[in-house]
C-alpha cells in the first residue's frame, strides 16, 4: 500500500485560480498542480464569479458561495468528488 505524506508548509496553496476547463492552485513550494472541473461537479457547474472567490486554507481550498472543498491532498492523489462523470 502507498501512503500519501505532504509537508504541510510546503503544500498550502499561496495561490488559485478556475478557468473554463481546470482549476489551478500553486503551492507554498513553487509546485502548480491543475485538475480538471468536472472533477468536482458542484464547482464545474457554478458561475464564473462564484468559482473566482477562493479561499486558501492550510490544508486546500475553500469556495463559500458554492460550498465546495477540496484539499491538495484529494488533489495529489487524483480524487474525484463523487458521481464526477467526464464530459
Amino acid at each position: 500500500m502507498t501512503t500519501l505524506v505532504l509537508e504541510i508548509e510546503d503544500s498550502q496553496p499561496v495561490e488559485a485560480h478556475c478557468d473554463e476547463r481546470q482549476l489551478h492552485v500553486r503551492l507554498a513550494d513553487g509546485r502548480i498542480l491543475s485538475t480538471p472541473l468536472w472533477w468536482y461537479p458542484r464547482l464545474a457547474a457554478a458561475s464564473a464569479n462564484a468559482r473566482a472567490e477562493i479561499e486558501l486554507m492550510p490544508m486546500g481550498l475553500h469556495w463559500p458561495e458554492v460550498d465546495e472543498d477540496i484539499s491538495i491532498a484529494s488533489m495529489l492523489r487524483g480524487q474525484k468528488a463523487p458521481g464526477a462523470v467526464a464530459p
